[in-house]
């Protein structure tokens, strides 16, 4: 045979065995996972900016398609000046483009401007309450989709009259979540995120099994959204506010995650405290879940 023929024959035999070879499994379209980050309380005081990025670096080798964050972003912005107010602002901004992921923000009480501030002409300012959130890190309340998901990013916060923040969602939101949902087939799995619980067992853990919730602690008209969603996919809360990780699964269903904080107890954990400063990583597999607590091994610098 001569060494053309002979090297056609050849070539022909390899392709004919890859014809037959299994085709690789191609990847699961309902498959992927994200992190959700509450509680970080950013200031330029208690070596803040070290420990948050040290998480943000952490984050960064994990396999995530996006952050979620559950407000409480800043140290405080209710009792400040607009100048310290737009400082944190502007720190958590630039460290937060640090994050390798597309973040979608919640807000948080101590995102609020002003809402603890007895100065004349303050409420006027396009900055006050929620104004300086929108306009520094975008709309107070949202949804996306992610392969098949449907995300709702919730403003739990109202103010009393006495100007303190409550746990409620107000009519206007309400309204759109009612719309949300209409336009959304009652079969597209929903995962809801609040700054303020919709529920918690922390109370009566940590004070007695009496005694009741207040209205700074959880949403208090909580039960009355979550109704709305009755007959919808409902499959994940994700909350924040309490500096505390629990997992409520109810009715073989829905998971409540309150998710801990990335500060910890306020950047002044002692070794062994709890929570420890961390971040809540979900993995979505199909219509299932399953989470960890990531502990980024932070320790304050003050502490022995």
């Amino acid at each position: 045979m001569k060494p053309s023929l002979l090297l056609l024959t050849f070539l022909l035999f390899l392709a004919s065995c890859n014809t037959n070879q299994a085709p690789a499994p191609e990847e699961d379209v309902n498959s992927f996972s994200f992190a959700f980050l509450t509680d970080i309380h950013l200031t330029d005081e208690r070596h803040a900016p070290e420990g948050f990025q040290q998480a943000i670096d952490t984050l960064n080798q994990l396999p995530v398609d996006f952050v979620l964050t559950g407000g409480d972003l800043i140290m405080d912005a209710l009792d400040q000046s607009l100048g310290r107010a737009d400082t944190l602002y502007q720190l958590y901004k630039k460290m937060a483009s640090g994050i390798s992921v597309p973040v979608h923000h919640t807000v948080g009480n101590h995102e609020v401007y002003g809402w603890h501030r007895d100065e004349e002409g303050i409420e006027s300012l396009p900055e006050f309450g929620k104004g300086l959130f929108e306009k520094e890190l975008g709309p107070r309340y949202h949804s996306f989709d992610h392969k098949g998901w449907h995300f709702m990013i919730l403003d739990g916060l109202s103010r009393r009259d006495d100007g303190h923040y409550v746990g409620l969602i107000d009519a206007e939101q309400e309204q759109w979540i009612r719309d949300e949902l209409a336009r959304t087939p009652k079969e597209t799995p929903l995962v809801v995120v609040s700054h303020i619980p919709f529920i918690t067992v922390q109370t009566q853990l940590t004070r007695g099994s009496l005694v009741p919730n207040s209205e700074t602690l959880v949403l208090s008209n909580g039960t009355e959204i979550l109704r709305l969603m009755a007959g919808h996919n409902l499959k994940l809360v994700l909350q924040g506010h309490l500096h505390f990780l629990e997992d409520l699964y109810l009715n073989n269903q829905v998971h409540f995650i309150t998710g801990g904080a990335v500060c910890g107890l306020w950047w002044e954990n002692q070794p062994g405290a709890s929570p420890e400063e961390g971040f809540v990583r979900i993995n979505v597999k199909g219509e299932e879940i399953d989470w960890e607590y990531v502990d980024y091994g932070w320790t304050p610098p003050s502490a022995p």
